[in-house]
């Protein structure tokens, strides 16, 4: 428009992609083929018009470099929160346990998010599996309901130390970050992870598959326990394990959880989000 004499005022273009890599384990060929398309035609001529490229996380911002980006224009806006951890404090932890029939005295290790092949819920019914003979730890599987709704219900079938309870409302969902003892995801892909974020800012550490955003998000052996990658089942009942004998390793884990993920409060981000825009005007 200002080429063509529109007298138009300072702008500046801040752009974010829904940029995932073009991963063979969760995109078919046809659509990693589109995929790659738009990453090697689209993305440049979008790099050069952009006064600001917003990311999700540093490992989005190296790959986006490598497709002709300017690091000097990268801008890390990861997903946010505001008050949650108010929230978990209030909430009522015993109701939810009765609704449920979680055992009073026994450690919640919860999964939370789409029963979906990509998130892997499978993986937990089997490390669930690992501690059948054990009172005093309970999985959870909530979400909403996928492509491995099936498969995982008939896992967990005869099995007395998990529950496969669908999706929560949002109430219920703070409940749950209140109940936990430990968060896990096995996905084999996740780009982020906004709910690893409320369970760490409930003070809930994470054990992952510490694929692709999830590795940076949550810190090995500081906030969480990496494990190696989506199929290891045994590796994940071990981290368990571990943190359910060491509570002094839990609550220092508990703690550095808390401590990161009030770094990605949403007031923060958008506060210095602006600041980037006026930096970008000239203001």
């Amino acid at each position: 428009m200002k080429s063509l004499g529109e007298s138009i005022p300072p702008t500046v273009m801040g752009h974010m992609s829904h940029y995932q890599p073009s991963d063979s384990l969760r995109y078919s060929l046809v659509e990693r083929t589109y995929r790659m398309a738009w990453s090697t035609t689209a993305l440049p001529s979008i790099f050069k018009a952009s006064s600001m490229i917003i990311v999700l996380t540093p490992l989005e911002a190296e790959e986006m470099v490598t497709m002709g980006a300017s690091p000097d224009f990268m801008h890390l806006f990861p997903g946010g929160l505001d008050d949650f951890a108010e929230l978990v404090d209030r909430a009522d932890a015993r109701s939810f346990r009765e609704k449920y029939g979680i055992p009073e005295d026994a450690r919640v290790v919860a999964y939370l998010g789409t029963v979906e092949y990509r998130k892997n819920p499978l993986a937990v019914a089997k490390i669930a599996r690992h501690f059948k003979d054990r009172r005093d730890v309970f999985f959870v599987v909530a979400g909403r309901l996928g492509d491995q709704w099936e498969e995982v219900k008939r896992a967990v079938r005869g099995l007395r130390n998990i529950v496969l309870i669908g999706e929560l409302r949002d109430d219920e969902k703070v409940v749950l970050v209140k109940t936990s003892y430990l968060n896990i995801i096995m996905s084999l892909m996740e780009d982020f992870g906004l709910t690893q974020l409320e369970f760490m800012y409930g003070g809930v550490p994470v054990v992952t598959s510490a694929v692709y955003g999830q590795k940076w998000l949550v810190r090995n052996g500081v906030d969480g326990v990496h494990v190696n990658g989506p199929d290891d089942v045994n590796g994940a009942a071990s981290a368990i394990e571990a943190l359910l004998k060491d509570e002094e390793k839990w609550k220092e884990m508990s703690r550095n959880a808390r401590k990161r993920a009030r770094g990605f409060l949403f007031s923060k981000l958008m506060r210095e989000l602006v600041e980037r825009a006026r930096a970008a005007l000239g203001k």
